[in-house]
């Protein structure tokens, strides 16, 4: 058995620690699962709290420019209390809900370039150990997978995925960042406007979709961003015609006439917006299925050699870094 991190701060000689994922990729708002595996070191300790954070790599904005840090959101405690022997080792499996807004990590298999990770802290005498951190994989719920088959199958195209401090007004955002997934527009709407950037906010009843265009401008008109909100039940997921669907928010969005101040919709924002349009699902099954996932050109874009290289050496820098300094950037997660 390979433990993957001693417990430096606790001292030479002290317990090390890790944390096993079970499974593959998770879903948003599913449990994660595994096994935190201690063992002592050359003399008993007592071991006092073992818990678990979850983080991502997020992005802001501020006076200066853009930063990158690591934000904290959520934490569980899986065990503590109890007398760790010499040598002794311990096994403590655990099952912990995660965040309904958890942003997706991959799709169709594929590194979308968002970066989570799972963090183990164990307190032995009063000293905290950040002690091992392991990548976490999510992958779309069926309403998020439906939303970007569907643009895939109208002719958009991935281009880059983001996590962004800060957060959308008008909207039930509970966790202190949100995912941007900017899309290459499709032929049809190439005229109108520069890109696409979809958000995802699920609930346990459902999903928000809320979409920004970045217009081009006209002959006597200057380029704007426009926005609108559209919420889906989980179980519309099988049912709806999603092609139509999502082709008539982006008519809508591309339609707008006026320009909608994002600066306010992201961020320090009021809690409602006049300007949103605020779109609704059908009351009904339209008349055709989910697009097959074979059909969505998003995966093309996603699967590219260099995105995909890019991808893997962003992650590993990303653990790597946190090795090293075990900073946090920002904190939005829950209590123990």
């Amino acid at each position: 058995m390979v433990f993957k991190r001693l417990l430096g701060a606790i001292g030479v000689g002290g317990p090390s620690v890790d944390t096993v994922l079970d499974g593959g990729a998770v879903l948003p708002g599913a449990s994660l699962s595994g096994r935190v595996l201690l063992r002592g070191g050359g003399s008993a300790v007592e071991i006092e709290h073992v818990g678990l954070e979850l983080i991502a790599r997020v992005e802001a904005e501020h006076a200066e420019g853009e930063s990158e840090g690591t934000a904290v959101f959520e934490r569980f405690t899986v065990g503590g209390g109890f007398r760790l022997g010499e040598r002794e080792e311990r096994e403590l499996p655990f099952s912990v809900p995660l965040p309904w807004e958890t942003p997706v990590t991959e799709l169709y298999g594929r590194p979308l370039g968002i970066v989570l990770g799972v963090r183990t802290e164990v307190a032995v005498a009063g000293a905290r150990d950040k002690g091992d951190l392991d990548p976490l994989a999510v992958r779309p719920l069926p309403v998020q997978e439906a939303v970007l088959e569907a643009l895939g199958a109208l002719g958009f195209g991935f281009r880059s995925a983001d996590l962004e401090l800060g957060r959308i007004g008008g909207t039930g955002q509970r966790l202190p960042f949100y995912q941007e997934i900017e899309l290459t527009p499709a032929p049809r709407y190439a005229h109108a406007v520069n890109e696409i950037e979809l958000t995802f906010l699920a609930s346990p009843t459902g999903v928000e979709v809320v979409l920004e265009a970045d217009k081009r401008g006209g002959l006597f008109s200057s380029g704007h961003d426009a926005l609108t909100r559209f919420t889906v039940r989980h179980e519309d997921a099988a049912v709806l015609d999603w092609n139509s669907e999502v082709d008539g928010w982006i008519r809508r969005l591309t339609e707008h006439r006026e320009a909608y101040d994002t600066h306010a919709a992201y961020g320090h924002a009021p809690a409602h917006h006049g300007s949103v349009d605020h779109g609704h699902h059908r009351s009904g099954p339209g008349p055709g299925t989910a697009v097959a996932a074979g059909a969505a050109g998003l995966a093309v874009g996603v699967a590219g050699g260099l995105v995909a290289a890019e991808v893997v050496d962003e992650i590993g820098d990303f653990f790597e870094d946190d090795d090293e300094d075990g900073g946090d950037e920002g904190d939005g997660g829950g209590e123990d």
